[in-house]
């Protein structure tokens, strides 16, 4: 029963429109001191080279219809005008390493000359279901393009999600967003983005062997 719930919860995910926060959202809390090193430690070590590689594999074998059902979930966005991805969680990776992905991508977006304009959570109960959402919104940093004096808006705008059911992760959700205005250069492409994002090299077997010291979180 809960399993047939949490399948009909992910089609209405699907089928929804994208909306601006409404009433039910409020900030998102940032990480605490002790986090915020913990998740340093995490980046300095490379944790995410288990995982960001083999989701860019996942994202082009899904792609290209060749998806099997070994290894990383990823599943494909199109909805009004927005292109991006579902990153969905496996339990060989645990809460706490998902967090830290979640965390990460958001950082290395931020460096793609892009600063963070919401961060925002909401809770929602779905009949047996507990929803908790955090949503990022990034906006390109306002620069001109040198060759077209146009605003540089790169990927266009990007939102950047991390559902959680019943305390459990279930996805990350990334997607871009362009701005079709004239005073905005064309966007780079998702794929682009992607490639820039999670294109790591393999895990080695010390990286491997992180893995457990940080699924808790």
């Amino acid at each position: 029963m809960l399993l047939s719930l949490v399948v009909q919860f992910i089609q209405q995910l699907f089928q929804r429109r994208r909306g601006g926060a409404g009433p039910n959202w409020e900030p998102a809390a940032e990480p605490t001191p002790a986090q915020a090193q913990r998740h340093a430690a995490w980046v300095a070590e490379r944790v995410y080279r288990n995982w960001l590689g083999p989701y860019f594999k996942a994202y082009h074998l899904k792609k290209g219809g060749a998806a099997g059902r070994r290894g990383l979930r990823v599943e494909l966005l199109h909805e009004n005008g927005r292109q991006g991805a579902l990153f969905f969680y496996d339990s060989s990776i645990g809460p706490g390493n998902f967090e830290h992905l979640y965390q990460l991508l958001g950082e290395r977006i931020v460096g793609l000359g892009y600063h963070r304009s919401c961060h925002d959570c909401r809770q929602r109960r779905h009949e047996q279901l507990r929803e908790h959402t955090i949503k990022q919104l990034f906006k390109p940093n306002p620069t001109d393009c040198a060759e077209s004096g146009r605003c540089n808006q790169r990927y266009g705008l990007i939102t950047l999600d991390l559902v959680v059911l019943n305390g459990q992760p279930l996805f990350i959700r990334l997607s871009t967003n362009p701005v079709h205005e004239a005073c905005f250069t064309p966007p780079q492409s998702f794929e682009a983005l992607l490639k820039t994002v999670f294109d790591e090299p393999v895990a080695d077997a010390a990286i491997v062997a992180r893995i457990a010291e940080y699924q808790k979180g």
